[in-house]
């Protein structure tokens, strides 16, 4: 009996551990928390303001300004925005100097006043009027690194679907497939950085050290995040939905069965044993698009909300008391930059409140 007993104590613990795990915090904790992240950022600023560090960090203030509607996340919008002149960065072909145009339409569409979109619509067009044939093996590849699919395919089909201008999702098509097919690992349905990570030579992979394909988690945090950014701007009948809707599902599936028991994804993927703590940029991207695909029927709530409240239950432990959040790793391109309870990156603030953003639509 006493064994029993011991068992069934065992039992009901760890089925109250996951039933906590799976519990969704008060709206007013979350919106605390978030406007913690936002202020703390706010007199810590990092990089030019239309870097793409930025742009990935002011998605995340559009979304909390979106969802809560605090002044405080528009007014830092706008401040951002006329400090720029509402321009992109200067490099017209990389997908980095636009991203932070996803914050510009999203602000036209709030009705800002002074929002001014020429600039986006300037860049946008000399990448759909480049003169270039897609069959040409010299041609240049625009977006040849995971990354890309953040930073430039939500800007376009965003701006198409405002502009009624069929051209500009095209375009993302086109080049958004170009990465895929160059980067996308058909087994591990995971996408390698860039090509540098993919292939050693004579058609061997770089490994980790436990052997595995090397497959980073904020590279592919981008790209699973940059997915829900661009399925809720695309139309659902959109004649190519299938294809992006079909790889988020399977990134989805594939992140989740990788997924640590402490729900937070190890900056390597597959080695996670290399790397003894969570990082929060990657986690943060993977959490947003887990609870978008919730919110929005793509994917299955039962199986996915306890991974997603168990991540985001990581994410809320990485962030200090001044509201900065910690445990974010540096810029690179791959799993070994080293990070602390004390790193942190406007990235990974944005990826915070993109999180917590989507977190706070979730019905009880």
């Amino acid at each position: 009996m006493k064994k029993s007993s011991i068992f069934i104590c065992i039992l009901v613990l760890f089925t109250s551990m996951s039933q906590l795990a799976a519990q969704k915090p008060a709206d007013k904790e979350i919106e605390k928390s978030m406007l913690k992240a936002f202020k703390w950022q706010q007199k810590n600023p990092n990089h030019d303001l239309n870097d793409w560090t930025n742009g990935a960090y002011y998605i995340g203030v559009t979304k909390a300004y979106e969802q809560t509607k605090k002044k405080a996340y528009l007014k830092g919008l706008t401040q951002m925005a006329e400090s720029l002149d509402w321009q992109p960065r200067h490099r017209w072909y990389h997908a980095d100097d636009i991203t932070i145009c996803q914050s510009y339409i999203h602000m036209k569409e709030f009705g800002v006043e002074e929002a001014n979109l020429q600039p986006t619509e300037d860049v946008l067009n000399r990448v759909t009027t480049e003169d270039y044939d897609w069959n040409d093996p010299i041609k240049p590849i625009y977006w040849w690194w995971c990354d890309a699919l953040f930073m430039g395919p939500p800007v376009f089909v965003h701006y198409g679907v405002m502009t009624g201008e069929d051209k500009y999702l095209k375009a993302s098509d086109e080049l958004y497939k170009e990465c895929y097919d160059l980067l996308f690992d058909q087994e591990a349905h995971l996408f390698a950085r860039d090509m540098r990570y993919q292939w050693k030579g004579d058609g061997e992979y770089m490994k980790e050290s436990n052997g595995e394909k090397i497959f980073w988690s904020r590279g592919n945090g981008w790209v699973i995040g940059g997915l829900a950014l661009l399925l809720q701007q695309m139309p659902e009948d959109y004649e190519n939905r299938a294809f992006y809707e079909d790889l988020f599902k399977k990134m989805a599936a594939k992140l989740k069965s990788i997924q640590p028991k402490d729900g937070m994804w190890r900056s390597s993927l597959l080695d996670p044993g290399a790397y003894p703590h969570g990082e929060v940029s990657g986690t943060g991207f993977d959490t947003y698009a887990f609870l978008w695909g919730i919110n929005n029927g793509l994917l299955d709530r039962d199986e996915y909300l306890p991974a997603a409240m168990k991540a985001f239950s990581g994410l809320m432990a990485c962030q200090q008391k001044s509201g900065m959040m910690g445990w974010v790793q540096p810029i690179g391109a791959d799993p070994k930059r080293n990070f602390s309870a004390d790193s942190w990156e406007v990235y990974g603030t944005g990826a915070y409140l993109l999180a917590a953003s989507e977190l706070l639509k979730l019905e009880d």
